[in-house]
């Protein structure tokens, strides 16, 4: 009986260790990872997407908070000719092997969509990765905020041909961005104004 206590405490001693030295690894390497993933996967999609401008809107991003649930949304500014015209951010929607991270472009003079790009997904090669392709996501191009589903559901996007939960996935996404962009349009005026 004492042995079998011996080995409870020395297990409980050695998982607690390992579970402090992973939180602090976790804690430490965070800020590193956020900036390789703004670098590498986020970067690279604003810059396809938003196209020209005079600023660096990852340098320049700011972070809001949804009224209504309180949730942080990290939006990266267009600013051309010293005004700002447009903002970006990433929302996810889900796909048929995990969420599809979508960046979605806002024109604020014209209250469209500037375009939109994808982050990462885990979709099925060949297939369900093809909504990240032009022929997909071009259908996003200066496009009114309103109708945003697909055509068989009473919208006016075509899905991916075979590919119809990974279509419906990306469409979310950019339904929740439009939403986020109507809710918070007149704190991104005052923010870079």
């Amino acid at each position: 009986m004492r042995e079998m206590f011996k080995m409870v405490v020395v297990l409980s001693v050695i998982a607690g260790l390992s579970g402090l030295t992973l939180a602090s690894l976790r804690e430490y390497t965070a800020p590193r990872i956020e900036e390789q993933v703004l670098a590498y996967v986020q970067r690279p999609v604003l810059d396809a997407v938003i196209g020209q401008r005079d600023n660096d809107p990852v340098q320049d991003r700011q972070t809001f908070v949804l009224p209504s649930t309180g949730h942080e949304v990290l939006v990266f500014p267009v600013i051309r000719e010293g005004r700002l015209v447009g903002v970006a951010f990433e929302t996810q929607g889900p796909g048929y092997g995990g969420d599809i991270g979508v960046i979605t472009a806002f024109s604020l003079e014209s209250d469209r969509i500037m375009g939109i790009g994808m982050t990462t997904m885990k979709e099925t090669p060949g297939v369900g990765t093809r909504v990240a392709q032009h022929g997909f996501t071009t259908q996003f191009h200066n496009r009114a905020l309103d109708g945003l589903a697909l055509s068989a559901q009473g919208g006016s996007v075509n899905a991916v041909a075979g590919a119809t939960v990974s279509s419906t996935g990306a469409v979310e996404a950019v339904r929740q961005a439009a939403e986020i962009y109507k809710a918070l349009k007149p704190e991104f005026e005052k923010t870079w104004s």
